[in-house]
This record gives structure tokens, C-alpha cells and sequence, in this order.
């Protein structure tokens, strides 16, 4: 009985161990985020920005790409600070050479459980799974 009262603790610490380092997933992690604060800002692609944040179309408009208003791509696979995206969402965009207001405009920040999920997804590459 007494191994078992040892035995419990260090089985949940390894569960939720397991559970903090799951993979990163644009699907599951990022995509929720574009659809419920972005995509109604930036569907078309024709809006500022000129990026299609629609879930089918979203990753080949942000990884790689570069943004318009200065060198760093939208998304730089495992470098979330190089990534004009969080910048432009964290509101450090103008000290990279970047113009406008922090996203969603006119809306709140993302609470930080949203951007850990987008920076963790960077740091793990930026992926399309």
C-alpha cells in the first residue's frame, strides 16, 4: 500500500509531463484561433495585410511568406520572435519595421494560452499537421 501512495504521484507527474509536451498542431492549436478571431478580418486576401487566413488556405499564406512590410516572413518555422505574425499579434511588429495597429484590430489581445499555442507551433517548425 505504501509503494502505491508513491507510485500515484509520480504516475500522474509523468502523465502530465506527457501531456505538456504533445506536439504542436496547426490544425488543432492554430486554426481555431484564425477561424475565431482572423478569418473574418483576412478571407479573401484582397483586405490589408493581402493574407487568405480561411483554415484551407491559411498555412501556404503564412509559412515562408514573406511580409509586406518588412523582411521577416509571416511565419519563420522555429523562430516565433523572427515571425512577423506574432509580432503583429504581440504588438513588438513597428521596433521590426512593421506598420499598423496589433491584431485582431480593434479586438483584444489573444489570451496567452492562444499565443503559447501559435509560439509553440513555430518553435516545433511551423508544421502543417
Amino acid at each position: 500500500m505504501k509503494s502505491l501512495i508513491f507510485a500515484l504521484p509520480l504516475a500522474l507527474g509523468i502523465a502530465a509531463t506527457a501531456h505538456a509536451t504533445e506536439p504542436a498542431s496547426f490544425s488543432k492549436d492554430v486554426v481555431p484561433v484564425l477561424k475565431t478571431r482572423c478569418v473574418m478580418c483576412h478571407l479573401t486576401g484582397k483586405e490589408p495585410g493581402n493574407m487568405k487566413l480561411a483554415p484551407k488556405v491559411a498555412y501556404a499564406t503564412l509559412v515562408g511568406v514573406k511580409a509586406m512590410e518588412t523582411g521577416l516572413a509571416r511565419v519563420e518555422p522555429g523562430k516565433p520572435d523572427q515571425s512577423y505574425l506574432v509580432r503583429k499579434l504581440e504588438g513588438t511588429h513597428v521596433a521590426a519595421g512593421g506598420t499598423g495597429d496589433r491584431m485582431p484590430v480593434g479586438g483584444a489581445p489573444l489570451p496567452p494560452e492562444q499565443m503559447a499555442a501559435i509560439r509553440a507551433w513555430i518553435e516545433q517548425g511551423a508544421q502543417n499537421n
